[in-house]
Order: structure tokens, then sequence, then C-alpha cells
């Protein structure tokens, strides 16, 4: 974190709070060289009790939802209308970085003290939502948090047990004082004909803007996912020398053949001009029974397909199937895909961005139209109707590692853009 920008114009965000919030959070929760801010855990409860405090030493309204997530609140003269959202996640993955969503609620922050220094009441309530359980990485399931406020989490979800602990949702939350049963019932605090807007900071998570030198991305769109999550092929073990080609049973090559031939559909579909991006994420034989004379029996792997265009996503799932039918036949093998998890693309507000941009060219601060790769709570808001904006901040050495490097000059560009937005919106 570097070259802060700070200024004085009324009703900027509050870019020293900002500062000190973003030097707490990484205090409180970094583990060895990274950030651990664990879903329904320590780390993300140390979080939202951070935000909580400043919330109220800010005297804004504090809330949480049923199932912990955090709201600070701005009043607005006019409190029946529908209000204007500013939100992000606050867990991490493990050996996280310090700004993977917590950028987006630390921004909101700033913003909303920027407003309450200068005097300003808003016509209708600003709202912070701090967010539970974006990250999928702890209990294998993302928007947990944003699902649960509309009322809309799966019930089974609850009983699903974390990767590290073995514990199950429910345990987690009941350890924090949330009630689960109120989850299970589907207990909702937002309503989408309440919010007139959602938006979201948040840092890029790939290299475009590093490259391409521009601080502030506006984001035209959240791909969705298709991904085979327990993806397994089963053949046969055999001596590696003992075993002619055609009388092996040979999983790990029938498995290279499938993503090699994934590999060149994606080349297709990129030539035909559609959004793709595809990733085998994980690769692995079972280290119990593999050997370097042996022939593999089995393989684990997972098949990812990331895509603006649910008709891709789906082309690809059927690809996948059929691929893997036939390649089983050309190696003796079985492929069992399982059914894939699945999370909807979202198409965000031109207007909003529209709007974005012409602040920024006010503001003489270079952005860019670009689409994200990962998933963000900002498209659960856009697939319920609601308009919806993503701000992205120039960030290097990507997320989701310890070694994130967003400079303070770079959000303070992206929350002053944000501040102007909201103040033209609610006046």
């Amino acid at each position: 974190m570097k070259g802060t920008a700070a200024t004085s114009v009324a009703g900027a965000p509050d870019t020293a709070l900002a500062e000190r919030l973003f030097a707490a959070l990484d205090n409180q929760t970094r583990q060895g060289r990274g950030i651990v801010r664990d879903t329904y855990g320590k780390g993300e409860e140390a979080a939202h009790l951070l935000i909580r405090d400043a919330g109220q030493s800010l005297r804004l309204e504090v809330e949480a939802d049923v199932a912990g997530n955090t709201y600070i609140t701005l009043p607005g003269a006019d409190r029946a209308a529908p209000c204007v959202m500013i939100g992000s996640h606050l867990d991490s993955v493990l050996q996280g970085g310090n700004f993977d969503g917590a950028a987006g609620v630390v921004a909101g922050l700033a913003v909303l003290a920027g407003m309450r220094q200068s005097g300003m009441t808003p016509a209708m309530d600003v709202k912070v939502m701090g967010i539970r359980a974006e990250e999928g990485q702890w209990f294998d399931t993302s928007y947990v948090g944003t699902f649960a406020a509309f009322g809309q989490l799966e019930p089974a979800v609850l009983d699903v047990r974390r990767i590290d602990t073995k514990r199950t949702m429910a345990e987690h939350m009941t350890d924090l004082g949330i009630n689960p049963d109120a989850v299970r019932r589907g207990t909702a605090y937002l309503r989408p004909e309440r919010i007139r807007q959602f938006l979201e900071l948040h840092i890029e998570q790939g290299p475009v803007l590093e490259s391409a030198g521009v601080p502030v991305g506006l984001v035209t769109g959240i791909r969705g996912c298709m991904r085979f999550r327990n993806a397994q092929c089963v053949g046969e073990y055999g001596h590696s020398g003992a075993l002619p080609r055609k009388q092996r049973h040979d999983a790990v090559a029938a498995t290279v053949d499938l993503i090699h031939a994934l590999q060149q559909d994606w080349l297709r579909v990129e030539a035909e001009g559609q959004d793709l991006v595809f990733t085998t994420g994980e690769l692995y034989t079972d280290a119990a029974m593999h050997g370097p004379s042996k022939v593999s029996g089995e393989t684990r792997f997972v098949l990812d397909f990331r895509s603006i265009a649910d008709s891709t996503m789906e082309a690809m799932r059927l690809r996948a199937l059929e691929l893997a039918e036939q390649i089983g036949r050309k190696f003796a093998v079985r492929f069992d895909l399982h059914a894939p998890l699945y999370s909807a693309p979202a198409l965000l507000d031109s207007s909003m961005r529209a709007a974005l941009g012409e602040i920024a060219s006010g503001q003489s601060i270079a952005t860019t139209d670009l689409a994200s790769g990962a998933g963000h709570d900002a498209s659960v808001f856009a697939n319920m109707g609601i308009p919806t904006a993503m701000l992205f901040v120039r960030n290097a050495n990507g997320s989701h590692n310890p070694d994130e490097a967003m400079d303070m000059a770079d959000f303070d560009a992206a929350s002053r853009i944000l501040a102007a937005y909201v103040q033209r919106v609610t006046a």
C-alpha cells in the first residue's frame, strides 16, 4: 500500500480513514505471509467487528441480518425511498491478500464518512453492506451471505462441512451467535424493490489494468461459471512395462486427451468471437495407489468453464460430456464428470457504467471497460433485477495470494468516482 492521494474537496471520501481500516484489517487477520479471514470464523468475524466499530464511531446506523451480514447506513431525507447500496465481502481465501473484497467495504465507509463530515443528507438512505461468505474455498459454496440476505439460500448449504474444521456451516454460525434456523427459514433482510442501485468496488484480480497503465476499470459484466468440481476417470492399474498399449486402460492418458481436446475447443470458440475461459485447476492421481512403474487406474480433476454468455457455457458442458464419452471408448476407461456447479453470468447496467465513466473523465481519471473473469456478489444483485455497477481498482500481482499490491492513489481515484456518483444519484 503506497502513494496516498488525499483530497480536501467537500464530500470527498475519507482516505485517511480507509488507510487506518486497511492497517487494522492487516494487523488483526494476517497469519504468516497472508491474510486469513475465514468464512464464519475468527478472521471474518474480526473484520465485521472492525467495520461495525467504524460505523458507530461515525455516528451511522449499524445493523446485522440473520446471516451476520453487516449494514452501515447514512440516513436519507426520505427513509421510505429505495436505498443506494455499496457493498462487497469481508472474507478471504486461505493466505489471501488484504484488499480482495475488503476494499469495497472500506471504500463505502470512506464515502459515507466524507458525506457525513461535509454535512450532506442524501435524498434516500445510502447503505454499505459488509457481506459474509463470498469466497467458495471454505464451504465450496459462493455468495452465501448475499443469497441469505435475500432469503434465498438453499437450506442444505447450512449442512455443508467446512473444508478445514469438518464442522457444518450451521455450527460455525452458532459459534458466532448467529441463528442458523432463521437463515434456514429464509428470513430476508433485503428486498429487490427496496434497492434503487447497487455498486461494488473491487480490486482487479487479473493483469488488464496493470498492463494498460490504467488505474480504474469499468466492469461490463461478470462471467458465470460452469464447473465440473468432482470429475473422475476410472481405468485399470497395471504394470508399466508389461502392458501393451492396446490392452491398457490408462486414466492419465485419457484425461490428458480430454483436456487437450477441450483446449482445442477453447481456441475454436475464441476464434468465433465468443467469450470463454477454460481451466483445469486440479488434476491428480491416487497417492495411495500410483507409482512410477504403474499405469494409473484413476484420476480426479476439475473442469472450469466461464463466460459472459450462458449459451457458451452450456455448449461447453455438452461438449465435455460428448468428448468424455468418445475418449472413454478410445482409451477403454470410464469418465464420470458428475453434475456441474453453476453460477449465472451477469450483465451490469450500461447507463450506470456510462455515468461512472463521465465522472472519471471529469476528474481526469483514466478508465477502461473490461469484463470480470471472477465472480462477485454484484452478480447476485444484477440477476435479481437491481441496477448494478462495478469499479475495478488496478492491483499488481493478482489476488488470492499475499502479494496483492493495490496503490492507495488508485484506490483514492476509484473512491472519488464512487463518491461523486453516489452524491449525484442521491442529490
